[in-house]
């Protein structure tokens, strides 16, 4: 029995490539299946010139040719870069939001709070993830259009605002428009930033908060010097994940920001779906949209673990 074992052994280091097979062969089946061959798909079918459904594709070799580059170049034009602009402005804005607003709080739940409840507080603060963001949406439609409950708040208070001679307040119409899209959005994402700081936080070594205060730092100064270099790992990575997430968001902008507020992620709908099918021109969007997200990812693994300088 004892000698089996040296040639087990002696098996194994022959075939070096079997056990990382098979451990890795169903995730690799998963990854080539649903991710590398729709992307080539994606990328044949950008590189033919205004190819509609039932539309001739020119074979592999054909392709290669100036006018495959018809569909990239159409991604360029004004019209499409205030699109592309407008996307950006909600992702940006979107990160900004759920970064100022999120970051007191995860602080205050990591290390304020008391440690039995901070699950119980975690748990309710991500509860709006368990409803459908269709559902999410609809609410905000609700709070905010002309008739809802936010005007509805904000009017009661006229009458006596007129019986004071004070100037009446205003209906709000954020419906349909640039703010209601940033609020939506913010609200969908915020948990997620809320998740990412609080797992950063919570392994903040609070001897350093102890050493900068008896060092005569103020809060202000602690926060800058010592909280954020700790948890820079934690705002990259939460900031990213709200970033391409805000990118390619599509239900927010269609049913909170109208005609007005159209995206990437709806005109690419839009191209394959809607009345324009062009799937070329969808698929050329998209890849511009993959690299770009590549990209953010490339540069948040090659600069997200720098060490902050002394």
């Amino acid at each position: 029995m004892p000698a089996e074992l040296p040639d087990a052994a002696m098996k194994r280091q022959q075939q070096p490539w079997l056990e990382p097979l098979i451990l890795l062969g169903p995730a690799g089946i998963w990854w080539l299946l649903l991710l590398v061959l729709p992307a080539l798909v994606i990328f044949w079918l950008s590189l033919v010139p205004k190819i509609r459904p039932g539309g001739y594709v020119l074979p592999v070799w054909e392709l290669f040719n100036p006018s495959s580059l018809f569909n990239y170049i159409q991604a360029f034009e004004p019209l499409y870069l205030t699109v592309i602009g407008r996307s950006l402005f909600f992702a940006f804005g979107t990160t900004a939001i759920c970064l100022l607003l999120g970051f007191p709080v995860a602080y205050w739940i990591a290390v304020m709070s008391p440690a039995k409840w901070r699950n119980l507080l975690l748990l309710g603060f991500v509860l709006p993830l368990w409803t459908s963001s269709l559902l999410r949406s609809y609410a905000w439609i609700t709070i905010l259009r002309s008739s809802g409950v936010m005007n509805s708040i904000l009017t009661a208070f006229n009458p006596m605002l007129a019986a004071l001679r004070l100037p009446e307040i205003p209906r709000l119409e954020l419906l349909n428009d640039w703010p209601a899209v940033l609020i939506g959005m913010s609200y969908s994402y915020l948990p997620y930033m809320v998740l990412i700081l609080y797992a950063s936080l919570e392994k903040l070594d609070k001897r350093l908060l102890e050493a900068s205060a008896d060092l005569g730092a103020n809060p202000v100064q602690t926060f800058w010097k010592v909280t954020v270099p700790q948890t820079r790992q934690g705002i990259a990575a939460g900031s990213l994940l709200v970033l391409i997430s805000g990118l390619g968001d599509f239900v927010d902008p269609e049913l909170l920001g109208g005609a007005s507020s159209m995206t990437v992620s709806r005109l690419i709908y839009n191209q394959f779906l809607g009345a324009t099918q062009n799937w070329g021109f969808g698929s050329a969007l998209s890849m511009i949209f993959i690299l770009a997200v590549s990209l953010a990812i490339a540069l948040l693994i090659k600069f997200g673990d720098a060490k902050p300088q002394r």
